[in-house]
């Protein structure tokens, strides 16, 4: 079967790439289209475009970009008409998504898939009118989302784990004691770790990173590693890295398996962290921050932004966003979880405990391979 597949960034390019693989182990003649990134370049099938030149964060850079997003939109809706894929899957990338979801439904008799649900339970949440319009199959990847879809909007979804526990677990069972040590590799000090997650995006990096560091300056005894994203120059942490940090690329697993605690910003990097065990703080500056909070009060639809939280159902990490994200206050909730013998710290991991059995067991790409595959050979029988 052919499967055109859509991923906006890092996150989505890792999701699909693991998708992928699972549907090539069922779908031996599977053919991939896309618009992703390295790892899904990595599987195997064509690449349109890269993430990279879609991503664009903040109301100022998407309307700086609004030309190319617009071209985009018109090139992937384009491309996928003349290769008459058996489905479109959508991961993840709400804005961009939805948009294709909307011209497929309306233009073609393609059947849409959507891995990794759009977070309208957070905000937007009047796009389940588009979803139930435009997508035939959605699949989830957290929980709490089953009674948001199913018991509130009435909207049939496949809940098949999440791929993180799948990714972690893989990293876990194929860590080589016979490795370099992580240290030893990237000749970092000899002092426990302090992982500085800072984003993947540069608006997002210069808005955390800075307030990261100097919070570390307070704890000279712990040695900051920056997590460097896909696609950004060393060149640009030369500041941090000046003023003591080190750096890593394409370790970020390595890095959590690492460290001792973390500083992160919001987004699937605190789900990972907690299921690599290590103790975080959220933080998430944002411009206007004292705007940003009255807003989030009034429009955000959930009490939380990490998903750690959101999965527990309650406060497990805390979160430091837009006003309360404040030099004290990292460096005092920093200091709460690095003491290996405090309470606050113990307490964060037996939450973390709780949150993976809440999640379920790995195999999450495998359950959606299978259920995607099942689905089309029903319309198709005679494809597979």
């Amino acid at each position: 079967m052919k499967y055109y597949l859509i991923a906006g960034e890092a996150s989505g390019d890792l999701h699909a790439s693991n998708l992928m693989k699972a549907i090539k182990g069922t779908d031996v003649n599977a053919e991939f289209r896309f618009f992703g990134g390295d790892l899904m370049t990595a599987v195997g099938g064509t690449r349109v475009k890269h993430y990279r030149e879609l991503a664009y964060m903040g109301f100022i850079p998407v309307l700086l970009h609004l030309r190319t997003i617009f071209a985009n939109m018109r090139l992937c809706k384009k491309d996928i008409v003349a290769w008459l894929p058996d489905v479109v899957i959508l991961v993840d990338y709400p804005g961009f998504n939805l948009s294709i979801a909307k011209y497929i439904h309306k233009n073609t008799n393609i059947p849409v898939y959507y891995y990794i649900s759009p977070k309208i339970w957070a905000w937007k949440e009047y796009r389940i009118k588009n979803i139930k319009r435009d997508i035939d199959e959605l699949y989830s990847i957290l929980p709490f989302e089953i009674d948001f879809f199913e018991k509130k909007h009435g909207y049939k979804i496949n809940y098949v784990g999440n791929p993180c526990v799948d990714a972690v677990d893989s990293f876990k069972k194929h860590i080589s004691t016979a490795c370099i040590p992580f240290a030893v590799e990237n000749k970092l000090p000899s002092k426990p770790v302090v992982a500085l997650l800072a984003g993947s995006r540069k608006q997002e990096i210069t808005a955390n990173l800075p307030m990261m560091m100097e919070a570390m300056e307070s704890y000279p005894d712990y040695l900051p590693v920056i997590a460097g994203a896909p696609g950004i120059d060393k060149e640009f942490y030369k500041p941090y890295i000046e003023k003591g940090a080190h750096i890593v690329y394409g370790q970020t697993y390595s890095l959590l398996n690492n460290a001792h605690a973390a500083l992160v910003t919001s987004g699937t990097a605190t789900l990972e962290t907690a299921l690599f065990g290590v103790p975080q703080v959220v933080c998430y500056a944002t411009p206007m921050a004292k705007l940003y909070s009255w807003l989030k009060k009034r429009f955000l639809k959930v009490k939380y932004v990490s998903l750690v939280n959101l999965i527990a159902g309650r406060e497990v990490v805390r979160e430091l966003v837009a006003a309360d994200m404040s030099l004290d206050n990292v460096k005092a909730e920093l200091g709460k979880i690095l003491p290996c013998d405090s309470k606050e710290r113990a307490a964060m991991l037996k939450e973390y405990s709780r949150m993976v059995e809440i999640l379920g067991q790995p195999g999450a790409s495998e359950r959606a391979a299978a259920k995607i595959i099942s689905s089309l050979k029903s319309k198709n029988p005679d494809k597979i």
